[in-house]
């Protein structure tokens, strides 16, 4: 069962950065047709991308893995009574490759356009930054703030939404929903992480695949730290928030 389960962890993993990711990287902006008018799906197309590839995620495999597809998830859960810290590290390893996979996916897609170029700049292959490296030129200190309340926020939504007392049908819905807005507020702040496991993936295949060789993308990867530091700490802050002071599990119908 749990090979099953890490299995589960790769897959949904993948598909969130082939599906979040693949949109920012190959769907933002394709150009205008003979109107003028823009072809791309723009961020908002990008936020509804990653809550999709949750929803469609958690409702194929979720029953088998818990749907996780995050380290920040993992931990938070784990630290909120819901999941075994014993089998948290494989989650996460599961969840990097799944990420990483995907990214390469991506790679392998949108190299096969004339022209294309991962280039090193803010949101570069979809990667998360700060300062020069965030698309709107925040502050380390706002994508910390960001990073950390915004998972705060969806761990409470997590816990909240797969509660014992909650519809259980409607958990993954609400929880894509619930990323989907996270990335409207703060793809111009960080391109939203939110997930190291994303953000590794697509930090590593810029490195890797720079046009300049292997490290001339390098900036995605020195700023790695911030986007694992402030998601996890954000994911326990939130799982505790909800077991402390909001969940009513432990009453009586």
């Amino acid at each position: 069962m749990m090979a099953r389960a890490l299995f589960a962890e790769i897959f949904g993993t993948f598909w969130l950065v082939l599906g979040g990711c693949g949109a920012a990287v190959l769907a933002a902006g394709v150009g205008n047709n003979d109107a003028g008018a823009s072809l791309g799906i723009g961020f908002v197309g990008v936020s509804l991308a990653f809550g999709l590839t949750v929803v469609t995620g958690a409702y194929a495999v979720g029953h088998v893995s818990g749907g996780h597809f995050n380290p920040a998830v993992t931990l938070g859960l784990t630290f909120g009574g819901r999941f075994s810290a014993a089998h948290a590290p494989g989650y996460i390893i599961a969840q990097v490759i799944g990420g990483v996979l995907g990214a390469y996916t991506i790679y392998m897609i949108a190299s096969g356009a004339e022209g294309f170029s991962i280039g090193d700049g803010a949101g570069t292959f979809a990667t998360n930054g700060f300062a020069d490296y965030s698309p709107g030129g925040y502050s380390m200190l706002a994508v910390i703030i960001a990073e950390v309340v915004l998972t705060a926020v969806f761990l409470i939504i997590i816990m909240g939404a797969t509660a014992r007392k909650a519809a259980p049908a409607m958990g993954g819905l609400a929880i894509g929903l619930g990323l989907t807005l996270i990335h409207l507020i703060s793809i111009p702040v960080s391109n939203t992480s939110v997930n190291p496991a994303r953000s590794t993936a697509n930090a590593v295949i810029a490195y890797v695949f720079g046009d300049g060789g292997v490290g001339t993308v390098s900036a995605p990867v020195e700023q790695l730290w911030v986007f694992w530091a402030a998601p996890i700490a954000g994911g326990i802050i939130g799982a505790l928030i909800y077991r402390g002071l909001i969940s009513n599990d432990h009453l009586p119908d």
